[in-house]
């Protein structure tokens, strides 16, 4: 049989592989789309209580008023204020001096973690996470973000702790999927050597970091901590039109990268987790030795934040 009638032979069975792989993708792909739709959205409190808390009108007693719908979140508030940290010589019992004392970007912070850890604490599986251990992954990202933000002095330390708090959100989304295509997944980072997310994406059509963007535009968050979450594993790839999001991306990218290179959650996808040296570049970071060696002592910060949601 000649080379092309041998060819000509074998595309049938070929074709069929290859539709029947394209078809399953495409399911994958409208079941994470589906799932992504029955997300719900932050309780009407938080998205009240985030409103007033960025609105500079607003005083600390309308704060208390929306806040005080969870009894959870004033008792963590009262219990942050009263925290070490901060000083006091006596005890902080009413809600609105507590908000007063902590401020409106604290508090808003404090909320924004309750509202997410329920979601970030299970384990997760298909990532090879324990329970807890996306929560801590996310929580040292944020610590180390805010550190690099005061470090460089290029955007708010806030806004850099709160991208770093939801870099890994998408992963509660798509958990089940990549467990499904684990095997396929992982041979494909050890043999290819390419990056989890990129397996992720030729495997399911989507990965983590874009679900998550989605996640995090369809709860009104701003468009900044979008950007940090879609793009914190390819920070060169911001498109120019978003270019005022770079620094937080930047930030968010160098420190997700540093918690994986010292083992802080790395899950599975910490295979082949690369430093790109253009974010520590654009924000003017020239050793990156000393700030590894400095951000190993934030997991302290860390065990503290994790005993605050208990």
């Amino acid at each position: 049989m000649s080379g092309e009638t041998q060819a000509n032979a074998q595309s049938p069975a070929g074709s069929v592989k290859d539709n029947s792989e394209q078809q399953t993708a495409e399911l994958i792909k409208t079941r994470i789309l589906s799932k992504l739709k029955d997300i719900k959205s932050f309780p009407q409190f938080v998205l009240e209580t985030m409103r007033k808390l960025k609105d500079p009108d607003s005083s600390a007693s309308d704060v208390a008023q929306s806040l005080s719908r969870d009894e959870g979140l004033v008792l963590r508030v009262l219990k942050l204020a009263n925290s070490a940290s901060f000083g006091m010589s006596r005890n902080i019992s009413n809600i609105s001096e507590a908000i007063s004392l902590l401020g409106y970007k604290n508090v808003s912070n404090l909320v924004l973690a309750a509202t997410v850890y329920s979601s970030m604490d299970k384990g997760l599986s298909g990532y090879a996470l324990d329970r807890g251990e996306l929560w801590r992954h996310s929580l040292m990202v944020a610590h180390a973000s805010r550190y690099i933000a005061k470090k460089t002095g290029l955007i708010s330390v806030e806004d850099a702790y709160v991208g770093g708090l939801l870099h890994d959100i998408g992963k509660i989304i798509l958990n089940d999927y990549v467990r499904f295509g684990y095997s396929i997944i992982v041979k494909m980072v050890e043999e290819e050597h390419v990056a989890f997310t990129m397996a992720e994406r030729r495997v399911l059509g989507f990965d983590h970091a874009a679900v998550g963007a989605i996640l995090t535009e369809r709860w009104g968050l701003p468009e900044a901590y979008q950007m940090a979450v879609a793009y914190h594993h390819r920070p060169n790839d911001l498109p120019e039109d978003k270019k005022q999001y770079q620094h937080i991306l930047d930030v968010v990218s160098v420190a997700n990268s540093v918690c994986l290179m010292l083992g802080v959650g790395i899950g599975a996808d910490g295979l082949q987790t690369y430093m790109f040296p253009e974010p520590l570049e654009r924000l003017g970071i020239s050793n990156f030795d000393e700030l590894m060696a400095e951000l190993i002592d934030f997991a302290e910060n860390v065990s503290t934040d994790i005993a605050g949601m208990n």
